[in-house]
């Protein structure tokens, strides 16, 4: 009995750090069948404290759940470099293109600063911080009222200025992403101005970790037919691979 307690506190401890855990793993991890790891994740489920997936499980948060921006940079931290990295290198020297704020749309901050005549806005004060000082980088706030949890910029100035300008491509960070709700976010000022990003990008290319598919926050930012590409890690299930390679989505995994 005490082993299984143990091994279902360190399988509990494993999924609120990472947001995700796969059967195959966790039983190569603590030397047991994949039916007493169904067995655990299905206690867990009934709790109401994870979500069933095919093949795993993830970290139930409730949609109107707003974690702060440094608690989010803490999760998944190796998955969003790796997206960050190939999604800086998509982009070219001359381009316009929009940040949105959020703890991997920073990792893609973090590689373009040897990118040259690039015009950048973003929403996020921390992103234009980390650029600043980038002599071939012309970058632009939103302006707009300050959410200081995210360190985000929304409302209607923020709205207004994005209006004012059109872009080659726009790097979307979402708090959730599922067939029935699309693009999904905590927070309806960030949703609303996502939403216009959105319209105002010629691509739209969502960069997310594979643990937000499946889930859907409290506010709709879009449709999935909205989007060009989804770069994510390689955890993502064949269930969702497949289905927005139907909708004629770009899959990246990295």
């Amino acid at each position: 009995m005490k082993s299984t307690v143990d091994r279902r506190d360190k399988i509990l401890q494993k999924i609120q750090s990472e947001g995700s855990v796969r059967v195959d793993e966790l039983s190569e991890k603590f030397d047991v069948s994949t039916v007493t790891i169904r067995n655990d994740l299905d206690f867990f489920e009934e709790k109401g404290m994870i979500h069933r997936t095919y093949g795993g499980a993830l970290l139930r948060n409730n949609v109107y759940n707003d974690p702060s921006i440094e608690e989010k940079r803490k999760i998944n931290v190796e998955e969003k470099r790796r997206i960050g990295e190939y999604a800086a290198g998509l982009v070219n020297d001359g381009e316009s293109i929009i940040l949105d704020s959020g703890s991997t749309t920073r990792e893609i901050a973090l590689h373009l600063k040897n990118k040259k005549g690039l015009t950048l806005m973003t929403n996020a004060i921390n992103i234009a911080l980390e650029l600043a000082g980038s002599s071939d980088l012309h970058v632009m706030l939103t302006g707009g009222v300050l959410r200081d949890k995210s360190y985000s910029l929304v409302g209607p100035e923020a709205e207004r200025t994005m209006e004012n300008y059109n872009f080659d491509k726009l790097f979307l960070g979402v708090d959730g992403l599922d067939f029935k709700h699309g693009l999904t976010t905590t927070n309806p000022l960030e949703a609303q101005l996502n939403r216009i990003m959105v319209e105002r990008s010629n691509k739209v290319i969502a960069v997310t970790d594979s643990t937000k598919f499946g889930r859907h926050s409290f506010s709709n930012i879009c449709d999935l037919d909205l989007i060009d590409t989804i770069i994510t890690d390689k955890k993502i299930s064949s269930d969702f691979e497949d289905h927005f390679k139907k909708r004629d989505i770009n899959v990246v995994k990295v």
